[in-house]
């Protein structure tokens, strides 16, 4: 009789501890994602802003070299100087600098901003 009821008490336990897990990884994976769409609909804007960008000057340089052509005034050095890629701007260089920081600021508001590490606190966390 008593081996029964503690396989029934181990059984229960063990369904509890289960149970336990499950609601953990939930809670986790929900921070994963939101991390994981955060970075997609990211990539997605930059393709996005990219890709609008770069189309925008192509079709530019399409329409100009048409019209040069037409009038006979299209040779290989204005080719040349229409298609080659311009250095990066001050523009570049800057959302260089502060994309990281955009990601990291959405990042900490994402995730509710209330785990503080290291970096922030400024005194080291006791590992054992």
């Amino acid at each position: 009789m008593d081996s029964k009821e503690d396989l029934k008490n181990k059984a229960k336990e063990l369904e509890q501890t289960l149970q336990a897990q499950l609601n953990f990884l939930k809670t986790d994976s929900k921070d994963f994602v939101k991390i994981g769409a955060g970075i997609l609909l990211g990539g997605l804007t930059a393709f996005g802003i990219v890709k609008a960008i770069k189309g925008k000057k192509n079709s530019k340089n399409k329409r100009i070299m048409e019209v040069l052509e037409k009038e006979g005034l299209l040779d290989e050095d204005t080719i040349e100087r229409l298609n080659t890629k311009k250095s990066s701007g001050f523009k570049a260089r800057i959302a260089a600098v502060l994309l990281p920081m955009i990601i990291a600021y959405g990042r900490d508001k994402l995730m509710g901003g209330n785990q503080n590490t290291e970096d922030q606190t400024g005194e080291p966390s006791e590992k054992n």
